[in-house]
């Protein structure tokens, strides 16, 4: 992927920040269980950087366990978003490679599905500049597990659609322990976790979701809304009622810079 067609995906949320907020999963609380036994330490009364704060899912469920969270979003449309959900967390514009955060200032560094937009040769240094002592980087993605059939066909589908060039429903098969810090200085000390969760959403919430992709928010209406045409056939096939039983494989990794 290139420079210009990473950072055309990147920006291609804004216009979809409604979109993204309305059908995106969340998170279940096991995931933030996780969170501590990695990091040592608790939520409740620390302070936390979400980076890549997109529309505020995991800003709110921060907010929810007790964290004094403050949001770091680049994009002006998902910070409208967000602003408008939850009026009262603190949110500054800024993203992962140029912190707008003071020098060990914050207990944890969150980023919910935003830490592949970032390059760690700049953002490994700029969390081990942010956190405290003692401080952890929590990164995480929600994946689609390769074990739920119906999942892994639609992996392939979508994987068709694009010429082989997207991975995984949730692009984020390719993020492991072992390249998450590829490019940075020297890769900190982390620990791995993956955290299976659920929900079962309407057909439309499902398609909703698939379309709020990057990738299928670069190519053009057109051609999304005729993969997801299709897709909503092969779909009926597997869950006639309409409801759909999403499976995620939330990979966690907890680093202590």
């Amino acid at each position: 992927m290139t420079a210009t067609s990473h950072s055309t995906r990147a920006h291609s949320f804004n216009a979809a920040a409604a979109q993204y907020a309305a059908n995106r999963p969340s998170y279940p609380s096991a995931l933030f269980d996780a969170i501590e036994d990695l990091a040592g330490r608790p939520l409740e009364g620390a302070r936390v950087g979400d980076i890549g704060a997109g529309t505020g899912i995991a800003t709110a469920l921060l907010h929810a366990r007790g964290a004094d969270v403050i949001a770091v979003e680049p994009g002006d449309g998902m910070a409208a978003q967000l602003h408008c959900t939850l009026p009262r967390v603190p949110l500054v514009r800024g993203d992962g490679n140029a912190l707008p955060l003071a020098t060990d200032s914050v207990d944890f560094l969150t980023y919910a599905q935003a830490w592949h937009w970032t390059d760690p040769a700049r953002s490994v240094p700029e969390a081990q500049r942010v956190l405290r002592p003692g401080g952890a980087l929590a990164l995480w993605w929600n994946t689609g597990p390769a074990d739920v059939p119906w999942l892994s066909e639609q992996a392939d589908r979508v994987r068709d659609h694009f010429g082989g060039e997207y991975k995984n429903q949730q692009g984020a098969s390719d993020i492991r322990s072992e390249t998450a810090f590829r490019g940075a200085p020297a890769a900190p000390a982390h620990a791995k976790r993956v955290v299976r969760w659920s929900r079962t959403v309407p057909l439309d919430t499902h398609l909703a979701n698939i379309g709020s992709h990057s990738i299928f928010l670069v190519q053009g209406e057109g051609a999304t809304n005729a993969f997801l045409a299709r897709e909503r056939e092969h779909l009926l096939e597997v869950f006639p009622d309409g409801m759909v039983e999403e499976v995620y494989d939330v990979l966690l990794i907890v680093a202590t810079p």
